[in-house]
């Protein structure tokens, strides 16, 4: 008889663990895609970045205005080449203050936009940020280890970046997405007359 209950108390023991092991499994599937969820998101909003990029303690300057660069056919040939396809626009808005430049840019990563902001003066990187990302993979781009590689970064004549960035395993879409785009505006931002005085 206690051998009968031992055994049976076994087999409970065993049934407990196994419920428990499932459960955990089942929590698991069903907490992954939330965590990639999580890494959806708005970073940095507009006007963040505009007193970012235009924050300065000269009282005399003149503030920033926002502008339009219109693509002409050229412009727009140029443009649908760095990023590799089809451009269905006709204008980007930007800011402006001096030779200092603000691009908002979109650009599809795998499926989904993600939004990232450059900020150009004397046709140099100052600074990269992502604004809205999107996407279940790839949020990582977001983090300094990586927009801190297109400091400084220019065009070169073949309208590539001057500076080697690294990319990011499982993110390679995203890494793509935000290099086209900061070639895209140094490129914009080259095309625009000297507001340097």
């Amino acid at each position: 008889m206690q051998n009968h209950y031992i055994q049976n108390k076994f087999i409970s023991t065993k049934r407990f663990q196994t419920l428990i092991s499932y459960t955990a499994l089942l929590l698991a599937l069903f907490a992954l895609p939330h965590l990639a969820i999580a890494k959806q998101g708005q970073y940095l909003s507009k006007d963040q970045l505009l007193n970012l990029a235009f924050s300065t303690t000269d009282s005399n300057a003149k503030p920033y205005a926002m502008e339009t660069l219109w693509l002409t056919k050229d412009i727009k040939k140029s443009a649908e080449a760095i990023l590799g396809h089809p451009l269905n626009k006709l204008r980007y808005r930007y800011w402006r203050q001096k030779d200092r430049t603000v691009w908002i840019i979109n650009e599809i990563g795998k499926v989904k936009p993600i939004t990232t902001g450059i900020i150009i003066e004397n046709n140099t990187v100052i600074s990269i940020h992502i604004l809205k990302f999107r996407e279940s993979r790839g949020w990582e781009v977001k983090y300094p280890f990586f927009t801190e590689q297109f400091i400084k970064a220019t065009l070169t004549s073949k309208n590539k970046l001057s500076n080697n960035i690294d990319g990011i395993t499982g993110a390679t879409l995203s890494v793509r997405a935000v290099k086209k785009v900061t070639r895209l505006a140094l490129f914009f931002h080259s095309l625009l007359g000297d507001k340097s005085l």
